[in-house]
């Protein structure tokens, strides 16, 4: 059952992980705004800013609250 409560916050911990780094990534970088241009899109390179930043700080925080469920349950053990 210990298994069970922790692969959820492996998983919410590496899902938060990756799109953290993902989006820091694609802020960090002109390369979405490369790959928007590229394909017909570079008219919404200015919204970017308003998708890039509240993913980077809800996959972060999504991060954080897994991070804390697997220590959470390593110290009831």
């Amino acid at each position: 059952m210990n298994e069970e409560r922790s692969s959820g916050g492996n998983k919410c911990f590496k899902a938060g992980m990756c799109g953290s780094i993902v989006a820091a990534i694609c802020c960090a970088t002109p390369l979405l705004a490369i790959t928007l241009a590229s394909i017909g899109l570079a008219t919404l390179v200015p919204y970017l800013d308003y998708i890039l930043i509240p993913a980077l700080v809800v996959f972060s925080l999504l991060a954080l609250y897994g991070w804390l469920k697997i220590r959470g349950e390593g110290a009831r053990e």
